[in-house]
């Protein structure tokens, strides 16, 4: 091996990204992925690239952190970028794929690019033999990262190591529904006279919703090991544990029925749970906002309890995992390099940046990053006003409990302007174009993948 030969431990969306960009750049890339012969609790398939939660990669619009992320991705050659606009489904105004397609689309990808070696081997420890003789190790096992190798990161970050739970939704076949009662519409298109949408939705009259809700809070619910302490993302949270809150939570969050008028009374609901193809032939869908730790039978149990739902056929049940990441301010250095093990790189969510753009946004980076060394030189951050600086800024900022977090607004420096409440998000949107194209002409990277 050479300086200049590469280890990337997961073939996830970071690893995937990574190695991507690496090889490109001429570099020799191994890419260690631990299926078919290993799985994590929340991985089905043997493909790379596996989209685990939802299928929804969140809203496409420049007025959102997370669109802003998305546009900044597609500017600089991202691979994941280009294959997920390749396998969307309709999802209204954000971007949602066919996870199956996407997943395939990205496995040939890695395995015809030069370069990119894939070992399918679990790495179980940061001093694994496999990993002898690498100049540079990239760890990107994602959030799901083996329990030994788990605990062989937090050995070398120490009491540093954090964890959190995270819930996925349910997904039933499309052909199961009541159709007498799901209708499809997009929330307000049914004001503006639009026919039809990209989402089915289950109406639930008062009644209905408050037989709903005290079963969520009555059933039977898969718990932490005795020796964990459960702690859940909040943009992610249980269904149940949303409900736990009061009898009003769910019917202001993901059962919000602004925007929906119930065909077969003229009236709007009192709560709808709304279904988002999973598939571009639309044979699957998933129970949006419902991600949830309730067995399996309970599931089967309390989502039926939904008007159109009642005899709903589940092609997955939900469920829910830790989710490993450490504390970066104090484990991380600037170009995200162990603190402790400087040649050990990590990226992804185990950084603690949170969502699948999130963490395939940090393993391009870092690709850039040491492609850019294996050249001999630096390349600039990202500046905080864009969404992958603000982003990485994150990841570099002191808090005494440092969570993970999605892109948004409110990581970047504040307007240098008053500004109405209804007009920042196009300023922060407008202010953040600019910077970022400044920064792409300035470090050289006019021409996407580079």
């Amino acid at each position: 091996m050479t300086e200049h030969s590469y280890a990337v431990i997961g073939g996830g969306l970071a690893g995937c990204e990574c190695a991507l960009r690496l090889a490109r750049a001429g570099l020799q890339v191994t890419l260690f992925e631990q299926k078919p012969a290993f799985r994590s609790p929340a991985h089905v398939s043997d493909g790379l690239a596996e989209l685990v939660c939802s299928n929804s990669l969140r809203s496409d619009e420049l007025t959102s952190g997370i669109g802003l992320l998305k546009a900044e991705m597609r500017e600089l050659g991202s691979d994941f970028m280009e294959l997920a606009d390749a396998h969307r489904v309709p999802a209204g105004k954000a971007l949602a794929v066919d996870r199956e397609a996407f997943s395939a689309a990205m496995t040939r990808r890695i395995l015809s690019t030069p370069g990119i070696t894939l070992v399918h081997r679990q790495i179980t420890s940061l001093d694994d033999p496999a990993l002898d003789g690498f100049g540079t190790v990239v760890l990107a096992a994602g959030p799901l990262a083996s329990e030994n190798l788990s605990a062989s990161l937090a050995g070398v970050v120490g009491g540093d190591h954090c964890y959190f739970y995270d819930a996925i939704a349910p997904i039933v076949w499309t052909h199961s529904l009541n159709r007498d009662i799901v209708f499809r519409a997009s929330r307000y298109g049914q004001e503006k006279g639009e026919t039809g949408g990209d989402y089915l939705n289950c109406p639930m009259n008062r009644e209905e919703y408050e037989a709903f809700y005290n079963a969520l809070l009555e059933a039977q619910k898969v718990g932490a090991r005795d020796f964990e302490k459960e702690k859940h993302f909040e943009g992610c949270m249980p269904v149940e544990a949303l409900a736990e809150r009061g009898p009003r939570t769910l019917t202001f969050g993901p059962l919000k029925p602004v925007g929906f008028v119930d065909p077969r009374t003229g009236r709007r609901p009192w709560a709808i749970l709304q279904l988002r193809a999973e598939t571009l032939n639309g044979e699957t869908c998933n129970l949006v906002g419902c991600q949830t730790k309730l067995t399996y039978g309970e599931q089967a149990r309390v989502f039926r309890m939904v008007p159109g739902l009642e005899k709903a056929e589940f092609a997955r049940f939900g469920s829910m995992h830790r989710n490993t990441y450490v504390n970066a301010p104090v484990a991380l250095n600037a170009d995200l390099s162990l603190r402790a093990r400087p040649r050990v790189f990590l990226a992804g969510q185990i950084t603690g940046v949170e969502g699948y753009l999130e963490s395939a946004a940090c393993g391009m980076w870092l690709g850039m990053l040491l492609a850019a060394r294996a050249r001999g030189r630096e390349l600039a951050l990202p500046p905080l006003e864009c969404a992958l600086g603000a982003l990485l800024n994150h990841l570099r900022t002191p808090a005494k409990h440092f969570q993970p977090s999605n892109a948004h607004f409110g990581l970047m420096p504040e307007l240098d302007e008053k500004a109405r409440k209804k007009d920042r998000k196009a300023l922060y949107s407008a202010r953040a174009r600019e910077r970022f194209a400044s920064w792409r002409a300035e470090q050289g990277l006019l021409t996407a993948g580079m």
